[in-house]
């Protein structure tokens, strides 16, 4: 069977969990782009993924089950390996298998993270942001679900000014007193997305945001000098529904029980965010022209461009073997 449309979103590769949180036993289903999938681990223990459907009777092939490496649709037991091909029909052992094969998704495991490319043949590799290619950082993740389009969302992360406001007792708190004076928010092009740089009256410029392609805002922090990233990635599920998963990078208080202390602040700030981003009207960000901006929207109105011009309305192209 073809892959289904992935609305707005085809063609990428998209982050879509850790990969500590695929274990080699349970399928794991997620929501891209409207579109159902599963993930599971083959026989080798290598992250796999099909459509979530069946092509017997369309049931959610994660409602089954994963016995060394073959998953088990629950409705009618049919089997399926990691590449789609069907393994076993109960009750038919003359039925033309190679006919009867599940829709397979390209993945791959980069930088501790699995990735999910919404098309048929990828053009390349995910361009996988430097900070998790450190071999001497834990990672650790959460993930909420926000009712809103995931293009506010991503706005939300790549935007400064509202920190004193939203924030006003975490992040923003000492920012609150001083909006009254300048600020300048610049936007770099990158191979990769781009660099956004705050200058703020009697302070050095700071390059502490960085927008990857298509949908993940890294925040740079590092206190006294040591290494710690947020990764904010903004992931569409269903219609103006967003997962936005946060990944914290550090090289410092890397145990287990440090984890909470982390994971607490993070779904602290997300709260006072998620609230504000969906009120949003639309859901969706419009064009440009349709909302009054200022100076400091540089950053974000440079997403919007991005939105607008290579992502909303993408579509995927045919495998090779299927062009005239």
């Amino acid at each position: 069977m073809p892959l289904p449309a992935f609305s707005d979103f085809a063609e990428l590769w998209i982050p879509i969990c850790a990969s500590g949180k695929l274990g080699s036993g349970q399928p794991k289903p997620v929501v891209l782009a409207g579109v159902r999938i599963v993930l599971f681990r083959d026989q080798a223990g290598a992250a796999r993924a099909l459509i979530d459907r069946c092509p017997h009777r369309g049931v959610a092939l994660s409602l089954g089950t994963v016995d060394s490496g073959v998953i088990t649709c629950p409705f009618h037991g049919w089997q399926f390996d990691g590449t789609g091909a069907c393994l076993h029909v109960p009750w038919n052992p003359d039925a033309k298998r190679d006919r009867l094969c599940a829709t397979s998704v390209p993945v791959r495991e980069l930088g501790g993270l699995v990735w999910v490319f919404t098309g048929n043949e990828p053009p390349g590799e995910p361009a996988v942001p430097e900070a998790l290619l450190r071999p001497d950082i834990r990672v650790t993740s959460q993930s909420y679900r926000w009712q809103v389009h995931w293009t506010r969302v991503m706005e939300n992360m790549l935007d400064a000014p509202h920190l004193p406001f939203v924030h006003a007792s975490t992040i923003g708190k000492r920012l609150r007193s001083r909006t009254s004076e300048k600020m300048e928010m610049r936007w770099e092009p990158t191979e990769t997305g781009g660099d956004i740089i705050t200058v703020r009256s009697g302070e050095p410029p700071k390059k502490n945001l960085r927008y990857h392609f298509p949908n993940v805002m890294e925040m740079v922090i590092n206190p006294g000098g040591r290494f710690l990233r947020l990764l904010a990635v903004c992931t569409p599920g269903m219609p103006d529904q967003t997962w936005l998963t946060i990944y914290t990078l550090r090289n410092f208080a890397k145990a287990r029980a440090f984890d909470p202390v982390f994971a607490r602040m993070n779904a602290r700030i997300a709260a006072e965010d998620k609230t504000i981003i969906e009120s949003s009207m639309p859901a969706e960000v419009p064009p440009s022209a349709d909302e009054m901006s200022v100076a400091t929207d540089a950053p974000t109105l440079a997403f919007r461009k991005i939105w607008f011009a290579r992502i909303r309305g993408s579509h995927l192209q045919r495998p090779a073997s299927q062009r005239s």
